[in-house]
């Protein structure tokens, strides 16, 4: 389940007041990439949108690497938004292992276990590839 593009859009905004920067316009990229490339693949360029609006949500709670991936993933579980969630986990994996990530691991054993976990029950399809290229093709700009 996602929400619709409006309530998407509020939770950003929402979001970017807790923790301002250029994280929020990226975001906005993203999701105008995201659904552009659904339009022209035949996929749903709703859905596609609104994954890539709410990536990198979990910035919400503060500056953060692997923090920001577990703090969106949870915070979007809690809201019932499991597809968004997966795609908080999955944008930052290439491939669904916890060991191919190099950035700084800023979260407690404990929760990287749960982030080992949930991308281990991962099968990707092509919404986690589309907010994967997405992502690492959006600048704040």
């Amino acid at each position: 389940m996602y929400p619709a593009r409006e309530e998407a859009e509020r939770l950003l905004i929402e979001a970017e007041a807790c923790n301002p920067g250029p994280w929020g316009n990226h975001s906005r990229v993203a999701a105008m990439c995201a659904e552009k490339i659904a339009a022209a693949a035949g996929m749903d360029k709703e859905k596609a949108y609104v994954l890539g609006l709410l990536h990198d949500i979990g910035r919400k709670f503060g500056v953060k690497h692997l923090g920001h991936v577990y703090d969106g993933y949870q915070y979007m579980k809690e809201l019932g938004y499991d597809e968004v969630a997966r795609i908080c986990l999955t944008h930052s994996f290439s491939v669904p292992d916890l060991e191919v990530y190099i950035g700084n691991r800023d979260i407690s054993d404990k929760q990287q276990e749960e982030i080992r976990a949930a991308l281990a029950a991962c099968v990707y399809d092509e919404y986690d590839k589309l907010i994967q290229l997405c992502d690492a093709l959006a600048g704040a700009d």
